[in-house]
């Protein structure tokens, strides 16, 4: 059987290779409401698509947004069922004159297919049916139960496609989630991510005069506005870089030993990191390596500051207001909005004399998410990595957030498996973004095996 999946797969890649092109050809942009209508035909393609691989009860199921591509093959009584998770929206193209190809019309060079959405993640998504497709077609069966959740507003923080997790849960009822929207650590170094932060945050306004004044009539008899600003977002931290709000750590959980000794295994050229970034030198939470800070530890971030004249010149004022963005990365056991309370009490307690301070909370909130390694998926994980590239998988986390790894365990009681293979100098989210045509073809073989793996575990829930 499993020589028959591996003949079906080969004798088809020219036919995968052209749908792919499709796919990636549609600029499902999901950000931008004048391509409202091509997130459409990309949901409509992906339905046929789904159909076309031998999934039934296909439906696209409606939110107030984009579509949700929902089909199940549920013919494996007594076997786990697996909830593939995928989207088919993408990023923006901006700039389109730093590509080197129309990032709509997909190109192969160089055994990598450049366009938009090839990475990410219409490639892995892809790869992802291919692969459940092929036991369909070589053995009639699946070894395991499976379902599918498909989205089209992931690069939007899924507004809308989240809340079926908690009206379609009948539907949607699943032992493990396959989420095939992940990353290797580089090329031929499988990769487990065990946890993403969460994200909160507030924007902080800092208003003095009514209007802009004077700054030689009316400077030194009333406090600056960017003056108390400047005071106030250096209170955020203390001067080794540990957030100074009081609270801020109270639920986070520690970083193990038996965590620092296997995300330290990961490559790392500390330098090389250094060099790529053109800083001086790393900074952050003292105790802990660079690594760490960006997976597992909590940031509190300044993206933004502004207020007074912004012109080239001078104009010599008082401005009127001052304005800060402030947002945080979350880790395991913190709470977005409990994060958000914390910081307006640090901010309603160290606001500056002479001026009036208040707060707005950012919507948008994404909990954190951590895989426990225990868990009996990641060893089928590790085992499949093994057989496909005859090595151990590094264990590292993503200081980035994806909100329907937590809400799935949040609504549905699930962990996911994070098992994708873009890497990460595939140029997401930038110009010339591409997609290795090896890596599609791995991805459609690893599917399956990881499949059959899961096969034969039982599951514990949340």
């Amino acid at each position: 059987m499993e020589s028959s999946r591996a003949a079906y797969l080969e004798s088809n890649q020219s036919r995968f290779l052209e749908e792919l092109c499709k796919f990636v050809s549609i600029p499902s942009v999901s950000a931008l409401p004048e391509h409202a209508g091509d997130v459409e035909t990309a949901a409509d393609w992906l339905t046929a698509r789904v159909e076309d691989a031998g999934f039934e009860n296909v439906v696209q199921l409606p939110t107030s947004g984009t579509p949700v591509v929902y089909g199940d093959w549920l013919h494996a009584p007594g076997r786990p069922t697996i909830l593939l998770y995928g989207h088919y929206d993408v990023q923006p193209a901006d700039p389109v004159e730093s590509w080197d190809s129309p990032p709509f019309a997909p190109e192969v060079r160089d055994g990598r297919l450049y366009g938009r959405g090839a990475s990410d993640n219409k490639g892995n998504l892809l790869a992802a049916l291919i692969g459940l497709e092929a036991m369909l077609q070589a053995d009639g069966s699946l070894p395991v139960n499976v379902k599918l959740f498909l989205e089209g507003e992931e690069e939007i923080g899924s507004p809308f496609s989240l809340g079926l997790l908690a009206t379609e849960k009948e539907r949607l009822a699943a032992d493990i989630c396959v989420n095939a929207d992940g990353i290797q650590y580089g090329v031929g170094k499988p990769t487990i991510l065990g946890s993403f932060r969460g994200m909160t945050g507030i924007e902080v306004t800092v208003r003095g005069p009514s209007s802009d004044v004077h700054s030689g009539i009316f400077g030194g008899t009333i406090h600056n506005p960017l003056h108390a600003m400047a005071r106030l977002v250096a209170s955020f931290h203390d001067a080794d870089g540990r957030i100074a709000v009081e609270g801020f750590y109270d639920d986070v959980v520690p970083v193990s030993e038996e965590d620092r000794e296997r995300l330290g295994k990961a490559p790392f050229d500390e330098q090389e990191y250094i060099a790529g970034l053109d800083v001086d030198a790393v900074f952050g939470e003292v105790g802990y390596t660079t690594n760490e800070r960006a997976w597992r530890r909590p940031t509190l971030e300044l993206n933004g500051l502004w207020g007074g004249f912004q012109g080239e010149g001078s104009k010599t004022i008082v401005p009127s207001e001052a304005h800060a963005k402030v947002s945080c990365r979350l880790v395991a056991n913190q709470d977005p909005g409990r994060i958000q309370e914390l910081l307006e009490a640090h901010v309603a307690k160290h606001a500056p004399p002479g001026v009036r301070v208040s707060v707005t909370r950012k919507r948008g909130l994404a909990n954190p998410y951590l895989l426990p390694l225990d868990h009996p998926g990641v060893a089928a994980m590790a085992d499949s990595y093994r057989e496909i590239y005859g090595r151990d998988p590094f264990y590292i986390g993503s200081g980035g957030t994806i909100p329907v790894t937590a809400a799935m365990l949040e609504e549905l009681g699930i962990y996911s498996l994070v098992f994708g293979f873009c890497t990460r100098d595939e140029q997401i989210h930038a110009p010339n973004e591409f997609f290795r045509l090896s890596s599609f073809a791995t991805a459609q073989k690893a599917f399956g095996i990881l499949v059959h793996k899961l096969a034969g575990i039982e599951f514990w829930k949340s």
